[in-house]
């Protein structure tokens, strides 16, 4: 029971865009299926190439989102976003958008995701829109800074700060292109999970601190997954942490049967007999290695360790994933 509603608007009668419509189109493709092909998200995409995307339309297609119980909802929205200067208030733009009446309030908006709990476990809000970051804050007290009130199970993600731009650059939006990295696999653990904090993490690093800033809030007591990928290292490869490290600052002694190749380690050595179970040890610790999770002690490389009679220990990443394995949550 998972929903996204996924809406790009490129078609304004004034000031039209040119990257939204292609935006949302890869957002929802990317979301409708896991890295295995898997079944994702429920997604209904709506485009200014395909119908006049009203407010009304908008509207109606957010009181469906949020009507039934789901474990999660997505809404991403590309098109224009407006703080209006009058009553201080923030909007995503409609197509009929116009002074007076610019489409969905932002604080609407929060309303349906904020009263959504508990019958839609975690809401995700992810906008492409200027003035984005004023999703969340409280309508009409202050211009300069206000008060965020976020629901229960509610997160927010958003192209830019209140009084930013969200630009565009070869025909995408430049927040959405790093999004759709994020989801392809730039933001997954070793696991393979892609949370709304990682995307953001991803994000924000990858724009730096002179570009368009990036907003993330939330108020979650769960752990939200937009999308799985392939793990990095397989599951089974981490429960063997705990055994192979009994303690998280165990070291794992190594030797020559660890090491398979017998033509290119010195002599004296290669009439050493190879164990293949060592050798399966091995070729797992290697993949740890190379992800971070466990380091050669005295040594270059993993190899050389093997070869020279050496040892290996987890990292502090290493160490952290160990212990989720001694907890029963891998």
């Amino acid at each position: 029971m998972r929903r996204a509603l996924v809406i790009g608007i490129d078609k304004y009668l004034h000031k039209p865009l040119s990257g939204c419509e292609k935006d949302a189109s890869s957002v929802a493709n990317i979301l409708e299926k896991n890295g295995d092909g898997a079944p994702n998200f429920d997604v209904q995409l709506i485009s200014s190439d395909s119908k006049i995307v009203t407010t009304d339309l908008i509207l109606t297609a957010l009181e469906k989102l949020f009507v039934s119980d789901a474990e999660t909802v997505l809404f991403y929205f590309a098109g224009h976003g407006i703080i209006d200067p009058i009553t201080n208030s923030g909007y995503i733009v409609s197509q009929d958008g116009k002074k007076g009446s610019w489409g969905i309030s932002l604080s609407d908006l929060l309303g349906m995701a904020n009263s959504a709990s508990p019958k839609i476990q975690s809401t995700v809000i992810i906008l492409d829109s200027c003035n984005s970051g004023f999703m969340g804050e409280v309508t009409g007290l202050s211009k300069t800074q206000m008060p965020s009130i976020i629901g229960t199970g509610v997160t927010i993600l958003t192209a830019c700060h209140r009084n930013g731009t969200s630009d565009e650059t070869n025909g995408q939006g430049i927040f959405t292109t790093m999004l759709l990295d994020g989801l392809s696999g730039g933001s997954a653990d070793i696991l393979g999970r892609i949370t709304p904090a990682s995307v953001y993490a991803h994000i924000d690093q990858t724009l730096g601190s002179w570009a368009q800033r990036p907003i993330y809030k939330a108020n979650v007591q769960t752990f939200v997954t937009l999308r799985q990928i392939t793990p990095k290292i397989s599951p089974e490869i981490l429960r063997k942490l705990k055994t192979y490290f009994r303690n998280p600052t165990d070291e794992y002694a190594l030797d020559p049967s660890y090491e398979p190749d017998r033509n290119n380690i010195p002599l004296h050595l290669r009439s050493l007999p190879i164990n293949n179970t060592h050798v399966q040890i091995f070729k797992e610790l290697q993949a740890c290695n190379r992800q971070g999770l466990i380091i050669p002690v005295d040594a270059e490389h993993m190899y050389d360790a093997a070869i020279n009679s050496k040892s290996c220990k987890l990292t502090a990443l290493g160490a952290h994933y160990r212990n989720l394995s001694e907890l029963g949550r891998i």
